[in-house]
């Protein structure tokens, strides 16, 4: 069984939580208070040294960096629970190209709107309005290319899904769930939107979106 140390709601605790779902992983979560900065603690920088979650410890193995996570447990399962990242050169290719265009296309931006909009207000304060403005409106243009992608086929790299997905999944929760404006940008283009009704649809996803 994979050791998670992370914290339940977290993003990219959750984002680990829901690639081991897919895989059919079975995992056990260690709570680390991020309320009570527990991953400052010296126990806990001294395997994580940025002083993040998540980590985990497979049979001894220690990884971190979420993302990472992900595609160590992609690799290491290839043929157990859902394919998530393809083996053959060209799609392996599209595959990277779409992860590529998740973090500079879409985490880049939605990112720091969720931290403005949600985290801000957690800690007690006040959201920059202007800067969100500003990512939402160098977003829209990011989404208008998502629209054009997604219109020719399934998912972001081809007709199956990947990892380059299910990335999307923690944030674009978040996002979609500020309503208004925000959730527009989703529900204003249709293949987007389908798309983003999909993978936000997926068992795994429903399993443990509110906590890992």
């Amino acid at each position: 069984m994979v050791k998670l140390y992370g914290f339940s709601g977290s993003t990219c605790t959750r984002l680990v939580a829901l690639i081991c779902k897919e895989k059919d992983v079975p995992y056990e979560l260690t709570s680390v208070n991020l309320a009570k900065g527990e991953q400052k603690a010296t126990s806990h920088t001294a395997i994580q040294p940025f002083g993040q979650v998540p980590y985990i410890d497979d049979d001894g193995f220690i990884l971190y960096e979420s993302r990472a996570i992900a595609r160590y447990l992609s690799k290491k399962y290839p043929n157990q629970g859902t394919s998530l990242t393809p083996s053959d050169p060209k799609a392996e290719a599209l595959f990277e190209q779409a992860a590529s265009i998740e973090i500079f296309n879409f985490t880049n931006f939605v990112q720091p709107i969720v931290f403005e909009k949600v985290f801000k207000l957690r800690r007690g304060l006040q959201t920059d309005e202007a800067r969100v403005t500003e990512l939402l409106a160098s977003l829209q243009s990011k989404m208008d290319a998502y629209e054009v992608i997604l219109s020719k086929q399934k998912y972001l790299a081809s007709d199956s899904v990947t990892l380059a997905d299910l990335y999307h999944l923690p944030y674009g929760t978040a996002f979609y769930g500020l309503g208004g404006s925000f959730a527009e940008v989703f529900d204003s283009r249709p293949s987007l939107l389908r798309w983003w009704k999909d993978i936000s649809s997926r068992p795994a996803w429903l399993a443990i979106k509110d906590g890992a």
